[in-house]
């Protein structure tokens, strides 16, 4: 059976990326040999969203994927990472789901960062 969720970054500078989440985030990591950190993440949950071409509808046309990281206060955690130096990229947006935001990790884009609205599924038991 599956017992685990496995995330995959693609970085143009892997080894800022992995400092990143190491020295800013404070994520737990084990080297999984010459210095390919794997890193504990917080829990997780998983939502599928429909695609629609309906042009009134904000889906995308065709599937893909997307990671969010979770917060319980935005505004407490957007000022803790720019006290870190991180490039928060956006003003926060209320998007009925959560507010939202994002910022940028060395070597691999943005990340959406939010504070749900919505009950989360990643304290559940099983």
């Amino acid at each position: 059976m599956i017992t685990g969720f496995h995330t995959i970054v693609y970085s143009d500078d892997a080894a800022s990326t992995r400092e990143f989440f190491r020295d800013v985030l404070s994520w737990p990591s084990l080297d999984a040999g010459d210095g390919w950190l794997i890193f504990k993440t917080p829990p997780s949950e998983l939502g599928v969203h429909p695609t629609s071409t309906d042009p009134a509808h904000e889906s995308p046309a065709v599937p893909f994927h997307q990671m969010s990281l979770m917060c319980d206060d935005i505004e407490a955690t957007i000022a803790e990472l720019r006290s870190k130096g991180v490039e928060v990229s956006d003003e926060i947006e209320d998007q009925g789901f959560g507010l939202v935001t994002s910022f940028q990790v060395p070597g691999a884009g943005s990340f959406m960062l939010y504070q749900p609205r919505h009950p989360t599924a990643h304290g559940l038991p099983g």
